[in-house]
This record gives structure tokens, sequence and C-alpha cells, in this order.
């Protein structure tokens, strides 16, 4: 599993966040070793000390006299155990850091704990409860000011607050940089298509207006391109069928005599226009026609309810269940045509043609199986070339453009056709399309 984001958002992002984070614990623990400990190693200083001097006058023997003597002087107060627990001792909360440090001083275990005063006193706001191992009759309370449970919660909140706001901001820095990536990203993938997307509003930082602009560029100058070639195809198409018309004229007038060499004739023009055709259909934008909800079955049925003029064609339909699919209906059909034409005129002339559902990886599948020769492994890339063929295997009849037509169309749908040999005998020609 990859921990690590892919994107340059994901990762910018992550990298900020981690040079916050160790920036902020750099700073809590600098503020906590060289502002808070020495001020609580000072206070647990203080508080040992003035035990050591009640210790040292022997004060903890008579509470009474103690806290006489002593509270009316520093306000430390001497009780029993039964008398500190009727006081605030209760809700006094134990720090085991003090303890430990006092324990240390007085060379005997202390039990340290801190409460706040009942009578709400701002000079000294809280009381330091300390009862020692040697004497454990006896609770010392020593009021004490600048010592706070929160010293260290409003530096933790702060910091906190201020890794947030900058998490937040390099967030919102990332995610305006990305935007026109993003945008530059679908564009991309629409030229791919063979779609012609609007010109992209140029923003961002001055880099990425450059690329922005370059890109606008570049898609005009792809749109022109296209324009140009279609209509060459349309003026070439169009000035080679003028003569092939007047070649058929002049055909039909050929004696009967000479019906062979006619019908020959005929014959070649026929391929000639259906190569005009080919040409046609692979400077067409098929874009531009319209996506509707269609069964692939269906479409199947069709075209193979039309091949049966053919009676030397059988055309064997093996067909799941499969979910409507959103599509060109045209554009596939001469997918599906194409595919059938090449199994019979290359192939055999029994086929099968099957459909399935993938629901693991929502797509369905149309695949045209013949029992011919099949194509060398090494050109099976190749026929998807335009003007290609497989020459060696399936003959060399036709432009060569009928699968680069094909691939274009089901590229066009987000799909994708390939071609394999069957193990047994024949070729297999399947395409699949994505389930919306």
């Amino acid at each position: 599993m990859r921990m690590l984001p892919k994107s340059a958002f994901g990762q910018t992002v992550l990298l900020i966040g981690v040079l916050l984070l160790i920036n902020q614990v750099v700073s809590y623990l600098s503020v906590t070793y060289y502002f808070i400990q020495p001020s609580y190693q000072q206070i647990n200083s203080l508080l040992a000390t003035q035990v050591k001097t009640l210790l040292s006058q022997d004060r903890l023997a008579s509470p009474s006299t103690a806290q006489s003597e002593l509270a009316s002087a520093t306000g430390i107060k001497v009780y029993t155990a039964r008398q500190a627990m009727k006081k605030d001792l209760p809700h006094a909360t134990y720090y085991g850091f003090m303890s430990a440090a006092v324990s240390k001083s007085l060379n005997t275990r202390a039990d340290v704990r801190i409460s706040t005063q009942p009578n709400n006193n701002a000079a000294m706001p809280y009381l330091v409860w300390i009862h020692l191992e040697s004497h454990p009759d006896r609770w010392i309370a020593i009021p004490i000011s600048g010592l706070s449970e929160a010293n260290i919660s409003p530096l933790t909140m702060y910091l906190m607050v201020i890794g947030v706001l900058s998490v937040a901001g390099g967030w919102l820095f990332v995610r305006r940089l990305n935007r026109p990536l993003q945008a530059l990203q679908k564009a991309a993938l629409q030229v791919g298509q063979g779609k012609s997307p609007e010109p992209l509003k140029e923003q961002g930082s001055s880099e990425m207006i450059e690329v922005t602009r370059a890109f606008n560029r570049m898609n005009q100058g792809i749109q022109q391109l296209e324009r140009d070639r279609a209509l060459m195809t349309a003026g070439i198409s169009h000035d080679l069928r003028t003569p092939l018309t007047r070649i058929r004229l002049a055909t039909e007038m050929l004696p009967d005599e000479q019906d062979w060499l006619k019908e020959g004739i005929v014959n070649d023009i026929e391929d000639m226009n259906a190569i005009i055709d080919q040409f046609i259909d692979y400077a067409r934008q098929e874009g531009t026609e319209r996506l509707e909800s269609a069964d692939m079955n269906t479409l199947i049925r069709e075209l193979a309810q039309a091949r049966h003029i053919e009676e030397t064609h059988h055309i064997e339909l093996k067909m799941n269940d499969v979910p409507l699919l959103t599509l060109r209906k045209i554009a596939i059909k001469r997918v599906l045509d194409n595919l059938i034409e090449n199994a019979f005129r290359y192939g055999s002339n029994n086929i099968v043609v099957t459909t399935f559902e993938d629901k693991d990886l929502n797509r369905v599948y149309c695949r045209v199986r013949d029992y011919g020769p099949g194509i060398p492994p090494g050109e099976l890339e190749e026929v998807f070339t335009p003007f290609t063929q497989g020459d060696k295997a399936r003959g060399s009849l036709g432009s060569g453009l009928g699968l680069a037509i094909s691939r274009r169309i089901i590229k066009s749908h987000h799909g994708d056709i390939v071609l394999r040999n069957h193990p047994e005998k024949g070729l297999i020609a399947e395409f699949w399309l994505p389930v919306s």
C-alpha cells in the first residue's frame, strides 16, 4: 500500500504539515525545557527549602504552635491528617514530577498536591500540600503564587491553533496553485480523445499562465489542422468520385461480349468508393454525434440480422445480460460492423460474437472471434496504425483504416480495443466500454 500521496497537491500539503509539525514540536519542547521547567524547578527548590526550615526547627511536632507562629509570618500551616481532610486536601491534585523533585531534595519520600485557596485569595491563589513519609500524620500547607495547572495548556492551544492555521493556509495556497493544473489536465485528456475544449482561463502564477497560453495555442493549432484535414479529405474524395462516375458510365457502354471486363471495372470502382468512404470516416469527428443510452446486445442483433443476406456467412451469438451503456450508437455500430466484416473477409465464414459484463472492473466486453489463420504476434498492435494491414496472414484488401477508426471511436468512449490470437485457431477482436 502506498502511504505517500502521488499528486503534487498532496505532496506539498504533506510537506508543509510535516515541517510545521517538526516546528511545533521543537517550539513546544523549547518552551517547556527553557521556560516552564526552570520555573517549576525554582518552585520545587523553594518548597523543599521551606520544609527543611520547618524540619530544622522541629515545627512539625506541635501543629497548633506551628500554625500560630508560622501562619502570621509566612502563611504556612501544619495540619494533622484529620484536619487536612477537613480542609481542601480531598480536592487537591497530585503532581508526580514535583513530588519526585521535593523527595530528592529532602532525601525522604514526599507527596506534593496542589489546590486552590478556599477563600479565593488573589495574592496567593494556590495552596501546595506536602506530606512527608517521616511524619505520616502531618500535612504542610504552603500558599504560593505564580503557579497554575494551565501553564502548559495555553501554550499547547496556541501551538495547535498556529499549526492548524498554517496547514489551512498552505492547503488553500496549494489548492489555488493546482487548480489551473487540474483544468489543464482535463483539457489535455479531451484533446487526446479528439475533442476540442474551450480555451482555458489564464490564471495562477506567471509560469502557469505561460503554460496555459501555450496549451491554448496548441489546441487552436490542432483544431485548425483537423479542419484542414477534413476539408482536404472531402475535396479529394469529391474530386476522385467524379472521374470514377464517368468511368462507370463509360463501362456501361461496353458491348455485351466484354461483360467480363465490365464486371471487373465495376468491382474496382466499388472498392475505390469503399476506400474513399473510409477516408471520410477517418477524418470525421465522432464527437459530433449525441450520446444516448443503448443496449450493446440490441446493436449486435441488428447487425447480425443485416448480415443474413450472405448465405455463406454465419454469426453465432453468445450474448449475456449486460447493463445499458451511454454511447454514440452509430459510431459503435461502425466499430462492430468493421470487426465483423474483418472476421468474415480475413478469417472464416463462421464467426462468434460474445458479450459479457465484468462487474469487478465495471465494464462491458464485446468479443468477435473467427477461425482464420490469425495474425503474427508481432503485428497485432501494428494493424491499428492507419494504412497498416496484416498482409502476410490475412490478405491486403482495403485501405488499412478500419481498425484505426475503430480504436479511435472506442478510445473516445473511454474504452479500449485489442487483438489476440486464439490458442486453438483464429483471431479474437475484443473491446470494452465502461458502465456509466
